[in-house]
């Protein structure tokens, strides 16, 4: 490396890269973070071990530059931002500083512009400059002592690179990208003139002048003609193009010296935004000492610890003595694998007081037994004490544990406490009474933090506990719990009862401290139940429906793909974003190409793709159903066959209690919760989740209830009595709208109507509705103007929920939940209206899903008093065996499966206790529909 070397990162293209390589990430309060992640990861990997002497990392500060004065169209045509990447604009910015590096962007300029300066004075001064970017305007500026490296390929891009891509050395590329243009930034170019094209002219005529003021030589008739006509464009777009090489930089070239990480600065940078990775790696680079986190006055002292192994009839008949006198005791259960409907139980923990616990192995195998994880999954084992002798018979441990773990009198608390009522549930053991830590931490704190055991015990208790990985290993070499050396599983499963145990401690005085005892005892914890019996009855799958429909979905792939092969003019991969954007945007012309990135890779996702199929582009359009084909096959009609549990036959979902920071339950493994409802595939797919023979599966749907939970916050007349009457709400506000009479309002007016409603729910802006309904951004503002004239309680409310929220830091729903917005008085704009918005809606969504979770613990208790013959009217009493069981949960829907016979019964239960699950003064709703499956059903 020379003496003096210049490293200038493009800034602006790491963060679209390290948005699209991640999955979404949120800190600690709320925020999205992954971008951030990734940013810094490669910023990381870049200066690891790095000589430069000088760098600098540089950002476009806006999208409007001088370039929009010189033509207003520059760029007019790339979408905004996502919504969850706006907020990491700023943290991008902080993260670099953090890394101590310059970062910088100047208002009117691009971060190319700030680039091709800093390379310019840099050549001048003697100094060796590399860019880190692929972008394509870049490699203008190529040689006599600048090159560049594509960081994501790990590789440099020469002069020879540059010939090979443009057919012309770098000091002729803008020649050449003038009479190309570019759509992604909306550069018009020569229509027709492509980049081998242009090559070949520019090798000719040399430059861009020449070849224009000699443009009358060119044979081909069609070229000649359209270059003429086409002078002012290609003149235009190479000034557009061309890089400015005097920007007024803020910073001289001295000031970006290389300085050394300050870790204490970083480290405050990484704890406050949970980078746990990221701030291991700083730990292990040997700055432990400045990365420690003092402990808040909050926390409670750790007495010291005693965990036991118990291998013997008395001492587990000696803890659950102890058990019983001090009237709780937290239990934990560890098994051979997360989902508890095929896990099997390895051994148990139990904790009486803090500090103190012990553990009961029951299945682990021998060492050297020879058996390998995952073998004989769903066979019966060997009983654990014919393999190791300082082993519990399980038989004999369950026989003793279940009278304690069914005592009324000495309370189980759990962490994630469904799981280990799910697995329990298999020795036919019911866990009851129970409190939940997980569930005491979101009632306390949703949206501040995740309410995971370690994050928890870190953040609260000051303790970090043996790690899973710590125990099993990880990869390939991961052993399953069965296979773990009981002496190091004890150590890890006692811990866990522990620290379930300090946590119940900590949290529990402060629900009623901070009046949330109520949300937590009528809501959060009767619901655990109720799911857990949803989950172990699960919904059955009529397979070969479903791998008639798979195989229905792959044929019509094949033949969107053999017409939109006709289409593009040659094969190529669809399921490629980046063939597809060459197909569209370099081979087809079409206009509207813009790329997601600094690659150069346009995008194609589906709104580039709708657009384009509302224009009339028949590929876009095929391309999009193509992909919902795809996707629906791959998610669903290929996995679902996978996810039926051998035992059961049966599709079980889990269903998350704890991540939403409105309430909302989320459901995983599989996904039932975003099978699509609106297009014909998807209600295929729902056609698929049938009834056993006899039963009829029943859906249960709440009407618009967030209009309704709106109409009764805000305190909307007009709204109110809409609802009362029964009448068409959205048919109402296009009425209001648009200056039409109710009976005048056809169905497309309805539709602007109802995106219009629910939008406002949302707080969507004039750019979002205007994106939504196809119209102008000033139309779209008038809109939200007359609406908040027409419902002037609207805006006060939502003024009202900012208000809150700023004073707060968390807005509330009707029960007294509390959704946390740690960011509502951020100083970024960008983080304080994502906040904003979170505020309007949340209260909303939030009291939504208190709603339908009593709704469901009303009608758990109400089909099982009516199928105990308990109900009021014993002639509608059901069997003693319960003839209706709840089945799912999707969003505002309950679903259901029901024996014929009970059907008109168990419908009036439901609906009677899903209306009644509120009092509100509007009327809550709710449809029901009965079919053979869930598609007739909803």
């Amino acid at each position: 490396m020379p003496k003096n070397s210049l490293l200038l990162i493009d800034g602006s293209g790491f963060i679209f890269r390290a948005y699209h390589a991640l999955p979404p990430l949120t800190n600690p309060k709320g925020v999205p973070v992954g971008a951030v992640v990734g940013f810094m990861n490669m910023l990381t990997k870049l200066m690891d071990g790095s000589k430069h002497t000088h760098a600098a990392v540089i950002f476009d500060a806006a999208r409007v530059t001088f370039r929009n004065r010189i033509y207003p169209e520059y760029k007019a045509h790339r979408p905004p931002a996502p919504d969850d990447l706006i907020p990491q604009f700023a943290l991008v910015r902080e993260a670099t500083r953090a890394m101590n590096l310059p970062a910088i962007e100047m208002e009117d300029f691009e971060a190319d512009d700030i680039i091709a300066t800093y390379a310019k004075q840099g050549k001048e001064s003697g100094f060796e400059v590399t860019i880190v970017s692929s972008d394509k305007d870049l490699m203008q500026l190529i040689g006599g002592g600048v090159s560049m490296f594509d960081a994501m390929k790990n590789k440099v891009i020469d002069a020879a690179q540059v010939q090979e891509k443009f057919g012309v050395p770098p000091n002729k590329v803008l020649e050449v990208l003038s009479l190309i243009g570019d759509s992604s930034d909306n550069v018009p170019g020569v229509a027709g003139i492509g980049p081998k094209t242009a090559a070949e002219l520019i090798t000719q005529y040399g430059d861009l002048e020449t070849l224009l003021a000699r443009a009358a030589e060119i044979k081909q008739p069609k070229r000649r003609d359209t270059i003429i006509a086409s002078a002012d464009k290609a003149r235009l777009s190479k000034q557009l193009i061309t890089l400015k090489d005097d920007v007024p930089l803020p910073l001289k070239i001295e000031d970006l010296a290389v300085k050394k990480v300050e870790p204490e600065t970083l480290s405050v940078f990484l704890r406050e935004h949970g980078f746990k990775s990221l701030l291991a790696k700083l730990v292990a680079s040997g700055q432990r000492s400045v990365v420690s986190e003092e402990k808040p006055e909050s926390r409670i002292p750790n007495p010291e610890t005693n965990y036991e192994i118990v291998n013997t009839i008395p001492a587990l008949v000696s803890w659950i003595e102890k058990a019983r006198k001090k009237g709780r005791v937290a239990f934990d259960t560890e098994t051979t694998s997360l989902n508890a409907l095929q896990a099997q139980l390895v051994g148990f923990s139990l904790c009486v007081e803090a500090g103190v616990a012990c553990y009961v192995p029951l299945a682990h195998k021998a060492q050297g037994s020879g058996l390998k994880a995952h073998d004989d999954l769903f066979s019966p084992k060997p009983q654990a004490s014919s393999l190791m002798p300082e082993q519990l018979e399980i038989a004999s441990a369950i026989a003793l544990l279940k009278p304690l773990l069914e005592d009324e009198s000495v309370l189980k608390i759990g962490q994630n406490i469904k799981y280990d009522i799910l697995i329990m549930q298999q020795h036919n053991i019911n866990i009851t009474p129970i409190d939940d830590t997980m569930l005491l931490s979101y009632a306390l704190h949703a949206g501040e933090h995740g309410q995971g055991m370690d994050e928890l015990s870190q953040r609260y208790l000051d303790i970090k506990p043996i790690s899973y990985d710590e125990v099993t290993g990880t990869g390939k070499n991961r052993l399953r719990f069965d296979e773990v050396e009981i002496a190091k599983a004890a150590n890890y499963a006692a811990e866990d009862a522990d620290i379930t145990m300090r946590l119940w401690q900590f949290f529990k005085p402060q629900l009623a401290k901070e009046k949330l005892l109520t949300l937590y005892e009528t809501i959060e914890r009767p619901l655990v139940p109720v799911l857990t019996k949803m989950e172990t009855h699960g919904i059955k799958v009529d397979l070969p429906q479903l791998a008639g429909l798979s195989k229905d979905f792959s044929a019509r792939m094949t033949e969107y793909e053999r017409e939109i092969y006709v289409l593009a003019g040659r094969e190529f991969n669809v399921g490629s974003p980046k063939q597809l954007g060459e197909i569209l945007f370099d081979e087809m012309k079409l206009e509207g190409g813009k790329k997601s990135d600094k690659s150069g890779a346009y995008s194609t996702d589906s709104g580039v793709l709708e657009d384009l199929a509302e224009q009339g582009h028949v590929l876009p359009e095929k391309i999009l159903r193509w992909r919902e084909l795809a996707k629906l096959k791959s998610t669903y009609t290929d996995s679902l066959a996978n996810q039926i549990n051998p035992k059961t036959g049966r599709v079980h979902t889990n269903f998350a209690m704890a991540i939403a920071s409105t309430g909302r339950l989320s459901s995983n493994e599989p996904n039932l919760q975003n099978i699509p409802i609106r297009t014909i595939e998807g209600k295929k797919i729902r056609h698929t989740f049938i009834a056993e023979a006899g039963s009829l599966l029943l859906s249960a749907d709440y009407s618009q209830i967030e209009l309704r939970l709106l109409a009764h916050v805000a305190d909307i007349p007009s709204l109110k009595n809409a609802f009362k009457n029964g009448d068409d709400i959205h048919a109402i506000t296009a009425s209001q709208m648009f200056g039409v009479p109710v009976s005048g309002v056809d169905s497309e007016l309805r539709r602007k109507a109802k995106t219009i409603n629910f939008g406002i729910i949302y707080g969507i802006s004039a750019h979002g509705l205007s994106t939504r309904l196809g119209i102008s951004r000033t139309e779209a503002a008038q809109y939200i103007e007359k609406y908040f004239a027409q419902y002037s309680g609207i805006r006060d409310y939502m003024e009202q929920c900012k208000i809150f929220a700023r004073e707060h830091g968390y807005v509330e729903t009707l029960f007294g939940r509390r959704c946390h917005l740690p960011s509502i008085n951020d100083k970024n704009p960008a983080r304080r209206q994502f906040s904003e918005r979170a505020a309007i809606n949340a209260p909303l969504q939030g009291t939504a899903a208190d709603i339908i979770k009593r709704a469901m613990i009303a009608v758990d208790k109400g089909l099982g008093l009516r199928a105990n013959g308990l109900g009021n009217d014993a002639s509608q009493a059901l069997s003693l065996k319960p003839q209706a069981t709840m089945l799912l949960q999707v969003h505002d829907e309950l679903v259901f499966e029901v024996k014929e016979d009970a059907v008109e019964s168990a419908k009036k239960i439901i609906k009677s206790c899903m209306e009644s699950a509120a009092n509100i003064s509007v009327p809550l709703t709710v449809e029901i529909g009965v079919g053979k499956n869930w598609g007739e059903a909803h």
